[in-house]
């Protein structure tokens, strides 16, 4: 067996909801046998932008404000063009999570504008991999995927509670991104390693 998947989680937290899913991504990917690499993308120095690049599969994080990332990760995502022309991101894989204080809230937007630099950059894009939960009427809001988001994890929690009141089930839905994209990852590696045996 190879080395396992890297993963870095690349997310801007605002007031703390974010961070707590990143964390349960990181939960998620490390009990699925990845190393973790943590980047808050204000600020990137040199360190920050060698982990992205090391890193078999980026997972963008955000809070979705007034329909889509924060500025922060705006801000980050315009300073990749520089990786973006020489597709130096080309072929990893990717995935994001959100978290807004509306149930709909255009948190698709947000979850969509990552998967869309994702696409500029080459990379190929890992859904959620889970059908909605909560939707018909012998389900329960502690279900994964609860809010039935596809392009990645979303979460909701309303604006003026704390972030350790973050809901149980986004938080499970974070996980199981995390451990998603990290089992994706290592059947990619796997493959390659085969092609290049061959």
């Amino acid at each position: 067996m190879g080395n396992p998947p890297t993963i870095a989680i690349a997310y801007h937290s605002g007031r703390g909801h974010t961070e707590v899913l990143a964390q349960s991504v990181r939960a998620g990917a490390e009990s699925a046998g990845a190393e973790v690499t943590m980047v808050t993308v204000e600020a990137m120095d040199d360190t920050k932008w060698e982990a992205l690049d090391a890193a078999d599969a980026i997972i963008f994080g955000s809070p979705t404000y007034m329909g889509s990332a924060s500025g922060q990760f705006h801000s980050f995502a315009q300073t990749t063009n520089k990786r973006w022309g020489r597709q130096a991101w080309k072929d990893k894989l990717g995935s994001g999570f959100t978290i807004g204080a509306c149930k709909a809230g255009d948190k698709d937007n947000t979850l969509g504008y990552f998967a869309t630099l994702g696409a500029q950059h080459g990379m190929i894009w890992v859904s959620l991999g889970l059908l909605p939960g909560w939707h018909l009427s012998h389900e329960s809001e502690n279900d994964l995927n609860r809010l039935g988001y596809f392009n990645g994890a979303a979460g909701t929690l309303m604006g003026d509670l704390p972030a350790e009141d973050v809901h149980k089930a986004d938080i499970a839905t974070a996980e199981h991104l995390g451990e998603r994209v990290t089992r994706m990852t290592a059947i990619h590696l796997a493959g390659r390693a085969a092609l290049a045996a061959t």
